[in-house]
Formats: structure tokens, sequence, C-alpha cells
């Protein structure tokens, strides 16, 4: 469940997720390391909304839960025949 308040947007745990004193934050250079990419990459992901992402002083944390999410929707298994 989202709470808004002003321009801050809190999620709240729901079933099946872990409070937020449990979730374990990335820096940007080491979301671009797990995800093989660069740290700009990274950066257009948060920007774009497809990453969500935690804003500290002028740098950003991306929980690693969501980043897991985020190689497991964007997979794209080869068949073979």
């Amino acid at each position: 469940m989202a709470v808004e308040c002003g321009r801050f947007r809190w999620v709240m745990a729901g079933a099946g997720e872990r409070p937020l004193n449990e979730v374990q934050f990335l820096t940007v250079a080491e979301v671009a390391s797990v995800m093989r990419v660069s740290k700009m990459t990274v950066y257009r992901l948060v920007h774009s909304g497809h990453l969500p992402a935690i804003r500290v002083g002028r740098s950003f944390r991306v929980p690693e839960q969501a980043v897991h999410e985020y190689l497991r929707e964007s997979y794209v298994g080869v068949e073979t025949a």
C-alpha cells in the first residue's frame, strides 16, 4: 500500500513484503555491478520509473529486491526447437 504526503511517497509493507527496516539498499554503483551495466544505465532506469529508488542527499539507493524483480521480469528465455 502506498501513502502519499506532499511530494513524498511511502510504500507500506503488505502481505509477503519485508518491513522497511529489513530492506537491503544498494548504491547505483552496486546495482550497475549486479546488472553488469553502466551507472548511467541505472540512473536512466531510476529516472524513467522502471527501477524504484529513494533519494538520500544527492544520491540514490535501490532496494535489492527491486533489482532482482526487474531482472526476473526482463528475462527473455530462449526456446529450443
